[in-house]
């Protein structure tokens, strides 16, 4: 005899709606970081030396020449826990954060911005240790450490404390807070949009149909945010990797925006844009799959 059992819903907006994005956020952040460490090696090796090599493709010939092909993965581990640990923050963060907001405003651009704004302060606390221990890593030559605890170990040694692991806290919420803005409002008007324009509504769609609108729009967007965030980056990279003992993050910033100048902030723009447009919408293609997969409905 069959069974006319339904299989159980996720409820909107419980615990357990709010544990599951957690993990989509997991899923959906810390591989695709880690998987673009090469390029992320090559960009912020540049922006704290722009002589160093002459392009991307240089950059990976010369790492894989001097230091062999398993070194374009420096800062892999870090990556990965650091992401892993933020994606969580910032995707469960949003869900939880846009609902309550969406409760005392009218649901449109204001509560995308402050959702995503206050998911990614709190989710910048748990990535700043492994961003530090990333880009040090990066951007030493040869790397000061071998993996995430041995350069845990290593700072954490240095400094007495965990003061080292958040001397680039305020670079990083100034770069990564307008990015995750730009990032979560600009998708959800840009998949909005799309679907304004389709043949069918969202509901008359099915997940295959509604993911592909998600990775369009999180490719968008993501080139968007690589543009809004890309002097913040360049800075958290330069300070980490040149602020002096017991100087003040803003005579750290004024002392390395004279060195650089405006146009130094630049610096890796164009990989920044190829490595933010793919990221994101392999981000929001992975989030809004596990979504599907789980029963809930996509972002948008």
């Amino acid at each position: 005899m069959e069974s006319n059992k339904q299989p159980r819903k996720i409820q909107l907006y419980t615990k357990e709606f709010y544990a599951t994005c957690t993990l989509g956020g997991i899923i959906a952040c810390g591989p695709t970081h880690s998987s673009i460490t090469p390029l992320d090696l090559v960009k912020c090796r540049l922006q704290v030396n722009p002589k160093l090599y002459t392009s991307n493709l240089q950059g990976f010939r010369k790492i894989i020449a001097n230091e062999g092909w398993k070194k374009v993965y420096t800062g892999f581990g870090a990556t990965f826990v650091g992401y892993s640990l933020q994606g969580a923050g910032k995707y469960g963060g949003y869900e939880y954060f846009k609902h309550l907001y969406s409760s005392w405003l009218s649901p449109g651009v204001t509560v995308y911005l402050m959702a995503s704004a206050t998911a990614e302060f709190l989710a910048d606390i748990m990535l700043c240790p492994f961003e530090a221990i990333k880009v040090k890593q990066q951007t030493t030559m040869p790397p000061f450490c071998n993996n995430v605890v041995d350069g845990w170990k290593k700072m954490y040694a240095e400094s007495g404390g965990m003061k080292a692991f958040y001397k680039g806290i305020v670079p990083l919420w100034c770069r990564q807070i307008p990015y995750t803005m730009c990032k979560f409002t600009s998708f959800e008007k840009i998949v909005q949009k799309i679907y304004s324009v389709l043949p069918k509504k969202k509901e008359e769609m099915n997940a295959l149909q509604q993911i592909s609108v998600s990775f369009v729009g999180g490719y968008l967007a993501g080139i968007l945010c690589a543009a809004v965030s890309h002097p913040a980056d360049v800075m958290v990279s330069k300070i980490n990797s040149e602020r002096k003992a017991n100087e003040s993050m803003s005579v750290a910033s004024k002392r390395i925006y004279q060195k650089i100048g405006f146009t130094g902030l630049w610096n890796g723009l164009m990989v920044r844009i190829v490595m933010i447009g793919t990221l994101t919408s392999f981000q929001w293609l992975i989030y809004d799959s596990f979504k599907a997969y789980v029963g809930l409905p996509t972002t948008g």
